[in-house]
């Protein structure tokens, strides 16, 4: 699937295709504090798809709890999360809430459950793993 997407401010424009089967919620405790709320949608791009349109977001690099490097991509202007990378640059994690076409997408599954805040029920439905798959 195609996609295109920004920030809230709309000083920063991407495009990418993505698999809509891939997208999911991360309950880990560095996307709770990076989004302000419980979890994160992020909807993983092809390898090689993703491309900066417009803009130029700012970064910093932060091991995740999985131990691996991430990188982590935002609005200067209005702090907008994008996206993130892998520690080698090659995996890009767009974040489902900067993307245009979010009313086509749905969560297909839920990792680093065990972080996940109580009561959270209306997404109990999705399939539940302990860490990444």
């Amino acid at each position: 699937m195609h996609i295109t997407g920004g920030c809230h401010c709309g000083a920063i424009r991407y495009q990418a295709e993505i698999d809509p089967e891939r997208v999911s919620i991360c309950h880990c405790t560095d996307c709770q504090r990076l989004t302000g709320s419980a979890y994160r949608i992020t909807a993983p791009a092809r390898p090689g798809s993703f491309t900066l349109t417009s803009g130029e977001p700012r970064g910093y690099v932060k091991y995740g709890d999985s131990g691996g490097l991430s990188r982590q991509f935002f609005c200067p202007n209005c702090g907008s999360p994008l996206y993130r990378t892998d520690g080698d640059g090659g995996g890009f994690g767009i974040r489902l809430g900067s993307i245009d076409q979010r009313q086509e997408l749905a969560p297909k599954k839920q990792i680093w459950c065990r972080s996940a805040l109580p009561g959270l029920a209306n997404i109990e439905t999705l399939p539940r793993f302990e860490g990444e798959d």
